[in-house]
């Protein structure tokens, strides 16, 4: 499952909805919606995402949310380093092999690192 899939599920579930009932909705398929939500059709459309914003009625913070989940949805990621560091290269080539390989401990691990390296990087004296 993709994040955006996960949150989709969840906001069905805690209003009560089938997939057959929002697809009915959207006008999709319900095998659309399930493969949407386990990341088998990739990141959503804009037009797609809007309507699931407009069936959940979301807005504001959870509109964003919902629109940043699906940015970062993207089962098939492709990483171009042409032009970086060779680090570079070899830190995108030894994630492609290892992160299958990954439990949820250190893919938390992980992003967490990576999260605080982004926050050094914008902010040298934190």
């Amino acid at each position: 499952m993709t994040p955006f899939g996960i949150r989709m599920r969840k906001l069905r579930q805690e209003r009560g909805v089938t997939q057959k009932e929002m697809a009915n909705a959207l006008r999709v398929s319900s095998a659309y919606l399930s493969a949407l939500e386990h990341g088998r059709r990739g990141q959503p459309t804009w037009a797609m995402i809007q309507s699931i914003l407009n069936y959940f009625n979301l807005i504001w913070d959870e509109a964003d949310e919902l629109v940043r989940l699906a940015d970062m949805s993207n089962p098939r990621v492709i990483v171009d380093t042409a032009g970086l560091n060779p680090k570079a290269t070899l830190l995108a080539n030894r994630l492609a092999e290892e992160i299958a390989r990954m439990d949820e401990a250190r893919l938390d691990a992980m992003l967490t690192l990576l999260d605080r390296a982004v926050r050094v990087q914008a902010d040298p004296s934190s």
